[in-house]
C-alpha cells in the first residue's frame, strides 16, 4: 500500500487537504444535480453515486490519496448537514392532516419492512450494514433515510451504494406499475395517495406514481410520504443505540480480557454514556428545522431553494461514496441484496393494500 500523505495541521490545513477531494466532488455534482432534474425519477443521488463510481474506475487520479480527505469531509459532513437542510421540508400541520385513519397503515408497512429486512436478511445471508439500509431504505424514505442511517452507523461505502441501487431499481418499477394497477383496482384517488405514499421511497417517486393517477392522488400521496419521513427520528435514535451498545460490548469483553479480571469488565459497564453518542448532533438539527418550518419561521418562498440544497448536498456526499468505492467491494456482495429488496418491497407494496382495506 502506497503511503498517505501527511495532512497539514491546522484548520487552514485541513481546508487545503480537502480541496482537491472536494473539487472533484463538486464538479461531479454540477452535472449529476441537473440530470436528477432533467429526469426525476432517477434524482441527483443516483446520478452522484453512478458518477462518482465510473470516475474511480475510469480516471485512476480519482482514486490518488490526496484525495482522499475531501472525499472523507464530503461524504460525512455534508451528508450530515443534507439531512439537517432536509428538515426544513417537514411541516407538522401537514403531518395532523393526514389523520389518524392513515397512521395504521404507515405503522404497519414500517413493521414490515423493518422486520421484513431483519427475517429475510438473515435467511439470505445478507448482514449488517447492507441489511440495515435495504430495511430503512424501504421502509421510510427511501435515498433520504439510507443518508441518515449511514451517517449515524458510519455504514460501509459498498453497503451504501447497494442500498440506493436496490431502493432505485423498484422505484422505477413503482412508478411504472403503480398506476395501471391502481386503475385497475379502482382504487379512490385518496386510497392510492395512501399506497403510493407508504409503498413507494424516494420523494421524487411518489410524485410520480402519486400525479400519474391523479392530482388528488398526488396531493394525498406528498403528505404521507413526509409523515412517514418523520420516523426517521426513532429509527436513527435506535440505530444509533444498538450500534453503541455492540460498541460497548466489544469493549467490555476487551478489557475482561485485557485485565483478566471480572472487575475490568464491571468497571467498563458502569462508564456513564455521553448524550452526544446517543443523540447525534446532525439529527437535533433536523429535529430543529421541522420545528421551525412547523412554526412558520421558515418562509414558504424559501422551500424550493431549500429543498435544491439540500439535493446538492445528499448529492455530493453520495459522489464521494462513489469516488471512494470499489466496483469488487459491489461484486463480492452479489445478487442477494437485490433480491432482498425485491421481498421487501413486494411485502410493504401488499401489505399496505392490505393494511388499507381493514382500516
Amino acid at each position: 500500500m502506497a503511503p498517505t500523505a501527511p495532512t497539514p495541521a491546522g484548520p487552514s490545513g485541513r481546508l487545503l487537504s480537502r480541496l482537491p477531494g472536494l473539487g472533484i466532488v463538486l464538479a461531479l455534482t454540477a452535472i449529476a444535480v441537473p440530470l436528477g432534474r432533467l429526469v426525476p425519477v432517477v434524482g441527483g443521488p443516483v446520478f452522484g453515486i453512478v458518477l462518482g463510481v465510473l470516475g474511480g474506475v475510469l480516471i485512476p487520479a480519482f482514486r490518488s490519496e490526496t484525495c482522499r480527505p475531501g472525499y472523507d469531509f464530503a461524504s460525512k459532513t455534508l451528508l450530515q448537514l443534507s439531512i439537517v437542510v432536509l428538515g426544513t421540508g417537514l411541516s407538522l400541520q401537514q403531518v395532523a392532516r393526514v389523520g389518524i385513519s392513515s397512521l395504521p397503515v404507515m405503522l404497519g408497512t414500517l413493521a414490515l419492512a423493518l422486520g421484513g429486512a431483519w427475517f429475510f436478511g438473515r435467511l439470505l445471508g445478507v448482514r449488517g450494514d447492507t441489511q440495515i439500509l435495504i430495511g430503512v431504505g424501504t421502509a421510510i424514505c427511501g435515498g433520504s433515510a439510507i443518508a441518515a442511517a449511514t451517517a449515524a452507523i458510519g455504514a460501509k461505502r459498498s453497503s451504501t451504494a447497494y442500498a440506493l441501487a436496490t431502493i432505485f431499481t423498484f422505484n422505477i418499477v413503482a412508478v411504472l406499475t403503480f398506476p395501471p394497477i391502481g386503475h385497475l383496482l379502482g382504487m379512490s384517488s385518496e386510497a392510492f395517495g395512501l399506497w403510493a405514499g407508504t409503498a413507494v421511497n424516494d420523494t421524487s417517486s411518489v410524485v410520480a406514481a402519486g400525479y400519474a393517477y391523479s392530482q388528488a392522488a398526488g396531493d394525498q400521496a406528498i403528505v404521507v410520504k413526509l409523515t412517514r419521513s418523520l420516523t426517521l427520528i426513532p429509527i436513527v435514535l435506535t440505530l444509533v443505540a444498538l450500534k453503541i451498545r455492540r460498541e460497548n460490548r466489544a469493549a467490555r469483553a476487551l478489557d475482561a480480557a485485557s485485565e483478566g479480571s471480572y472487575e475490568g469488565a464491571t468497571a467498563s459497564i458502569r462508564r456513564p454514556l455521553p448524550w452526544r453518542k446517543l443523540v447525534p448532533l446532525f439529527l437535533i438539527g433536523f429535529i430543529a428545522t421541522a420545528g421551525l418550518r412547523s412554526a412558520g419561521v421558515v418562509p414558504e418562498a424559501w422551500l424550493p431553494t431549500l429543498s435544491l440544497i439540500s439535493s446538492i448536498l445528499i448529492t455530493a456526499a453520495l459522489a464521494a461514496i462513489g469516488l471512494s468505492l470499489r466496483p469488487r467491494e459491489l461484486r463480492d456482495a452479489g445478487p442477494r441484496p437485490l433480491l432482498l429488496g425485491a421481498i421487501l418491497w413486494v411485502l410493504v407494496a401488499v401489505g399496505s393494500l392490505v393494511l388499507q382495506s381493514f382500516s
